[in-house]
């Protein structure tokens, strides 16, 4: 698999860029808005960054596997905080049983 990426550059470049997107719109942006210039300099940054991740995944380094690791992860705490609040909903909406004092 190493192999492959690292014949065919661009496609490898692609992955490693929406990979590197994903995560940083899923884990590092808190909901603040930044201006547009901002947003342009900082995907701009990403993907210089993700040349770079290009050269180590061409040099042998799992790059994008790690990545894909990362990602795997983030949608595994996605699903257990989907799994937690319907516990918790279901929870707050079951009536409290009334203890009975005879």
């Amino acid at each position: 698999m190493q192999s492959w990426f690292a014949n065919h550059p661009v496609i490898s470049y692609l992955i490693i860029l929406v990979l590197v997107f994903f995560v940083y719109n899923k884990v590092f942006r808190a909901g603040q808005k930044l201006s547009l210039l901002k947003e342009v300099v900082l995907y701009l940054l990403m993907a210089i960054g993700s040349f770079l991740l290009l050269i180590f995944q061409i040099d042998k380094l799992p790059i994008i596997q790690c990545l894909l690791v990362a990602v795997i992860l983030m949608l595994m705490v996605r699903i257990r905080y989907f799994v937690e609040g319907r516990r918790n909903k279901k929870l707050k909406s079951t009536p409290i049983a009334e203890d009975k004092v005879e």
